[in-house]
């Protein structure tokens, strides 16, 4: 018989417990950025949208704007109309007569006898404005051009971007790990006849070609009837070329080389209006056309840079570690713009956070002095499972830290908490996406109380409300979850799809949208694709993607839930869950784990982290199958692909593998399938 269920299909079935509180402690707060509790008072909806004028206050403006928010091509935001401004300007030239000689940018190579490169504010500013000579007058852009990207962590990257912003020539950096096919695609659908790469970086103390990666751009970019007349190639080893590829006559530049010719140039920023697009970054997808989210320059600065010294307490003194790539959202607003408009110090590192081995990112920060580490669920597990002792060994002292990218498991949460920062560092598990441009739900960290597993309240100025499908809104302590969207616009929101502004609306406000054609910011709700429940406490608990939930004989499930609830089996430290095809029940959980270095797999294990999922959660939940795995299928960026997992489980091909950093754990997962036979 069918079962029945009275949740629609934008409520999901929530069994998480809810978790106590952690207090931050009295001497951050002492020292913090905000401690103002009127702040949400000033950011109410009655004073929406000059609030935000608070945000724009901290940068530095050619001309002040006109109008804070224009609503006239609604859902097209238009925020600081009037403005005039240069985000490079106030990411380096107006911290010169202060902060001269401070390091902006500390590099740290992968490979660990090489040493660290500190950038001074002073170099920062040169080496800017003669790459922005180099790319006006070398390559001929101008206001407006798009240059694509395909550098990996390296100082020589924000510089670029700089350089790009100086001059009003919107860039495109694509993830260093993508293949010349991917960021080909980016190429044509931006209209970038210049790219930008290196030729060779350093991943897992290998030398990567990247070079071989624009040659092949180049070429599937052609074939696709789009012509790149220049590909500019810094060297990894400045005055030493590091790829074998060979350059080709009248297209490949060396940068190092071409550089010398602008010597002491010095480029006045462009006084861009502040609606003007700063950058695109693609939204990443193995499927279907590449997706450019365009960020505007006023609006999207100020976000991010109110939100780098109140979210993340950056002052000019500290030292800062995002430990993400600048190849995504999170690197550009929170390495590159963000701290840098502040006038902080920010680490940039090459390589991979486990090599040589799991202490480098403590020893990193021990080095250095680093007082502000962020970064993602997925790096902070793969450091637990690698050395979860390590940070013990190691003196750095963190006074704050913040994770980023999906939601961190409670079991997770706390050991970053207790191991990382020690028992003393203030965590902010904040929640947004690529279109975001900066946090929108996260605690303030001398305000606000932490929790684990959940988000916390909205940003000062951020209004949220959680819908079902029909559009009623779903109230606060309900215990009920639905689809997270926002009432309001604010500064960070990105302005539209590159290119395609009906997917724009219709992925993003069509859904919720009450009036067609009206100018009220009020009829056009943003819809994120997240799934989420606000408890009484009136902090958001994210629970993943719509997509990433599995209708159970009509008990809809959140993936991060079981995952969150195998996580607390402390011989556990990774999970994933996909959906497999069942004739009686639609849908059913297959579990994947995997294990602390030592602890062997066993059919006693499987049964007792089964056992945990139907505790924590229900019995409908229970895994199908506990597959326990030597290691999960992951990207370059370390996110486990679910797609792999899910063609294992039900016995299909897995597709293109050839993008994976450990394609080779396929094979071995095929092998773990053949020998089970579920």
């Amino acid at each position: 018989m069918e079962q029945k269920t009275d949740l629609s299909e934008a409520e999901i079935a929530v069994h998480w417990q809810e978790e106590g509180y952690y207090q931050p402690s009295t001497s951050f707060i002492a020292q913090a950025n905000l401690t103002d509790p009127d702040i949400f008072k000033r950011f109410s909806v009655d004073n929406f949208p000059e609030c935000f004028k608070e945000f724009a206050d901290l940068l530095t403006w050619f001309k002040y704007w006109e109008k804070t928010l224009d609503t006239s091509n609604a859902p097209f935001w238009r925020w600081f109309v009037g403005g005039r401004i240069n985000a490079s300007y106030n990411c380096v030239d107006r911290h010169l007569e202060k902060y001269r000689n401070k390091a902006a940018i500390h590099f740290v190579p992968e490979l660990e006898h090489e040493p660290v490169q500190h950038v001074t504010y002073q170099e920062l500013y040169v080496r800017v404005n003669e790459m922005a000579a180099l790319l006006r007058n070398l390559c001929g852009l101008k206001t407006g051009d798009r240059v694509t990207l395909h550098m990996p962590m390296v100082p020589e990257l924000p510089i670029t971007m700089l350089a790009c912003a100086r001059i009003g020539v919107i860039h495109s950096q694509v993830f260093s790990g993508f293949s010349g096919k991917a960021c080909a695609d980016r190429i044509v659908d931006s209209g970038s006849r210049v790219l930008i790469t290196m030729d060779g970086y350093y991943r897992s103390g290998t030398m990567q070609d990247q070079k071989e990666k624009a040659d092949i751009a180049v070429k599937d970019a052609a074939a696709e009837g789009y012509k790149v007349d220049t590909v500019l190639i810094w060297q990894r080893y400045p005055g030493k070329y590091s790829s074998p590829q060979k350059l080709v006559e009248g297209r490949d530049v060396i940068v190092n080389d071409a550089l010398k010719h602008y010597r002491g140039a010095r480029i006045e920023p462009e006084h861009m209006p502040a609606e003007a697009p700063l950058f695109l970054m693609y939204t990443s997808g193995t499927t279907g056309k590449p997706k450019g989210c365009q960020h505007s320059t006023g609006g999207y600065l100020a976000y991010v840079t109110w939100t780098s010294k109140n979210i993340q307490d950056i002052h000019p003194e500290d030292v800062y570690w995002c430990m993400a790539d600048i190849g995504w959202i999170t690197g550009h607003s929170y390495i590159v713009y963000g701290p840098l408009a502040l006038g902080a110090s920010s680490v940039i590192y090459e390589g991979v956070p486990t090599y040589p081995d799991p202490g480098r990112p403590w020893r990193i920060a021990e080095e250095l002095g680093v007082n502000i580490f962020h970064t993602s669920p997925t790096a902070i597990r793969a450091l637990r499972r690698a050395g979860p002792d390590e940070p013990q060994k190691y003196n750095f002292r963190f006074k704050h830290m913040t994770t980023v990218g999906e939601p961190v498991e409670p079991e997770v949460w706390r050991w970053y908490y207790e191991h990382v920062g020690k028992g003393a560092a203030v965590i902010v598990d904040t929640w947004w996406q690529t279109e975001n441009g900066g946090f929108l739900c996260s605690t303030i960290p001398a305000l606000n109380p932490m929790k684990p597993g959940s988000a916390g309240p909205a940003l000062p100025g951020i209004y949220p409300v959680i819908y079902d499908d029909d559009g009623n809104e779903i109230p606060r302590g309900a215990n009920r979850a639905g689809n997270i969207c926002i009432r309001n616009p604010w500064p960070g929101i990105f302005q539209t799809v590159w290119g395609d502004p009906d997917r724009f609306v219709r992925q993003y406000y069509e859904r919720y949208n009450k009036k067609k054609g009206s100018t009220d910011w009020r009829d056009w709700p943003y819809f994120a694709g997240d799934g989420a429940m606000q408890p009484p406490d009136g902090y958001y608990r994210i629970l993943g993607r719509i997509d990433d939930v599995i209708n159970v004989a009509g008990h809809r499930l959140g993936t991060k839930e079981i995952e969150s609830a195998a996580l607390t089996v402390p011989e556990v430290v990774e999970a994933a869950v996909v959906p497999v095809p069942d004739e009686v029940k639609g849908r059913v959980p297959d579990l994947y784990v995997a294990l602390k270095h030592g602890i062997k797999a066993s059919r006693e294990l499987e049964e007792k982290i089964a056992k945990a999922v139907i505790t924590e959660i229900s019995p409908i939940a229970r895994p199908r199958k506990v597959w326990i795995v030597p290691d999960m299928p992951k990207t370059r960026s370390g996110k486990i692909m679910r797609r792999v997992l899910a063609a294992v489980s039900s016995g299909k091909d897995a597709g293109d593998v050839s993008t994976l950093a450990n394609p080779e754990v396929v094979a071995e997962l095929r092998k773990l399938a053949e020998q089970t036979k579920v």
